[in-house]
Parts: C-alpha cells; sequence; structure tokens
C-alpha cells in the first residue's frame, strides 16, 4: 500500500508540473522594437517588418507579400474569387474585412466617430480621411509642381493635369475628361437632368454651382467688389469684364475691320454688320434685326 501511494503522488506530482508547464506563457521580443509575441513563429513574421522581406510571390504579377495569408487575399484579384457573400443583397467580397464594412450600409451602423464634431463613419480610413479636415494635413504631394492634398484620389486626379490623361469618355459625343465627376457633369448636357432645384422660383439646374449663383438674385448678394470705383457683382465674371472699363482692355479684335471689344458679347454682335445675319425676328411682321435690343425697340410699333 505504502508503494502504491508513492506511486499515486509521483505520477500526481509529474502530472501537476506538466499541467503548469501549459499555462506558462512563453514571450518571445524582437530585439529592434521590443513587441512581445506569444509564438517564435509570430516573431519571425514581425521581423519582416523590418527587414523588408517578402518571400511570398504572386506568380501572375510578381508582387510580393510577407506573409502567404496577404498572398492568398491577393490570388483573388487576379481569379476573381469572392468567398464571402452578403446575406442581405447577394454582394460577394474576396476578403471579409470588405464584407463587413459592406453590411454597415444595410444596419447603417457607424462605428467610427470623429472626437472633434461628432461625425460618424461606417469606415475607418474615412474617419482618418475626415481628421484631415480638422487637422488640415495634406500628406499626398505631387512629384511635378509640389501641390499637396489631404486625399489620394485627389492627387491622382490632379497629376491628370500634367500627364493629360483623360481616361473618362464621353459615349455620345467623344469628349473626353480627367475626372469621372466632370464626366457624369457633362453627361447632362445630353440628358437635360438638372438635380439641383431652386427651393424660391424652382428653377433647375444641371450644376450645384450654377444654382449656387442663380441663388444670388434672390438674396441680392454681391461679393465681388470693384476696387477702384466699389461697383458689386454677384459673379466673379462679371467683375472681371467690369474691370476693363477702367483698364481700357479689349482683348476681343474683329478679324475683318480690327475694330476691339472688351466682352466676346459684343464681337458677335459687331460681326453681325459684316455677315448680314440677323437672328432675331418680329412675330407679327416678319422683320428681322441684328440685336435682341433693337426687336424689342420695334416690338413697341405694334402694340
Amino acid at each position: 500500500m505504502e508503494g502504491e501511494e508513492k506511486t499515486w503522488k509521483l505520477s500526481h506530482t509529474n502530472q501537476l508540473q506538466n499541467n503548469v508547464r501549459t499555462h506558462i506563457v512563453q514571450s518571445f521580443s524582437c530585439d529592434i522594437c521590443k513587441s512581445t509575441f506569444s509564438r517564435s513563429n509570430n516573431l519571425k513574421i514581425h521581423m519582416r517588418i523590418h527587414t523588408g522581406e517578402k518571400p511570398y510571390s504572386c506568380e501572375v504579377c510578381g508582387s510580393a507579400f510577407s506573409e502567404s495569408s496577404r498572398l492568398k487575399k491577393h490570388i483573388r484579384t487576379h481569379t476573381g474569387d469572392k468567398p464571402y457573400p452578403c446575406h442581405i443583397c447577394g454582394s460577394a467580397f474576396s476578403q471579409l474585412p470588405n464584407l463587413k464594412c459592406h453590411i454597415r450600409t444595410h444596419t447603417g451602423e457607424k462605428p467610427y466617430s470623429c472626437e472633434v464634431c461628432g461625425c460618424a463613419f461606417s469606415v475607418s480610413s474615412h474617419l482618418k480621411s475626415h481628421m484631415r479636415t480638422h487637422t488640415k494635413e495634406k500628406p499626398y504631394s505631387c512629384y511635378v509642381c509640389g501641390f499637396a492634398f489631404s486625399q489620394s484620389s485627389h492627387l491622382k486626379q490632379h497629376i491628370a493635369i500634367h500627364t493629360g490623361e483623360k481616361p473618362y469618355s464621353c459615349q455620345i459625343c467623344g469628349r473626353s475628361f480627367s475626372r469621372n465627376p466632370d464626366l457624369r457633369k457633362h453627361m447632362r448636357m445630353h440628358t437635360g437632368e438638372k438635380p439641383y432645384s431652386c427651393e424660391v422660383c424652382g428653377s433647375a439646374f444641371s450644376r450645384c454651382s450654377i444654382l449656387k449663383l442663380h441663388m444670388r438674385i434672390h438674396t441680392g448678394e454681391k461679393p465681388y467688389s470693384c476696387q477702384v470705383c466699389g461697383a458689386a457683382f454677384s459673379v466673379n465674371s462679371s467683375l472681371k469684364l467690369h474691370m476693363r472699363t477702367h483698364t481700357g482692355e479689349k482683348p476681343y479684335s474683329c478679324q475683318v475691320c480690327e475694330a476691339a471689344f472688351s466682352a466676346n458679347s459684343s464681337l458677335i454682335t459687331h460681326m453681325r454688320t459684316h455677315t448680314g445675319e440677323k437672328p432675331f425676328c418680329c412675330d407679327v411682321c416678319q422683320s428681322a434685326f441684328a440685336q435682341d435690343a433693337h426687336l424689342k425697340r420695334h416690338m413697341r410699333t405694334h402694340r
């Protein structure tokens, strides 16, 4: 009995020691940044951040990665594999994080909040971009002219100014644009779409900027002032035209008689003295005139 008891105690002690070892967390530290890991393999992967080692290469395009899992995700850009479907609308994604972000478009969840103004976002990257509106940080610089931007997408659009690249083409008239938003605005010329309406008079416009200019008719706002005589205008182009009355500048010249004008519209009217064109017709007697003002004066003879 005594021997069996000793054997049991010895066995129980060994088992207890083994059990303790399983709960002892071994730590593996990075000599460079002192980050710690519970597994040596995780430390090995981490070290590639410092060494720049990327042992996993894509056989299609040659892109290299520090982890095999990242290579697997990248491969899906070539195969088109999208193993993560949305159970609500059926949209599929190549990566699980992308699906999680998409789900928030259905749930309305916005877990990332701005501590300055309280604006909330469904994606952390959107919050980062938003924060630059407060910090004024512009980390994306143009290598040609040095102009800086808060978002990489804005830099890409800007670069097209230097390269002349216009990848967005109108399928109706063939005109090309460097930015997709510019193409969308242009398409309204063909479709006649006018999504911006005046709440005062109901007039509709194809662009928000044109609506803003129109609203000054109702508000009487004239933010552009002449520094010479103080005259104020609702549109900057009107101020530029007015300034020529002070400078005497006449940049529009007639190629027939060399008469010069401060406004392009004045040149167009003048050209009719050479061409004989009379585009303004009287609906009563069919008399024609070169200028709209002359037609209006004529119309008084019919009253």
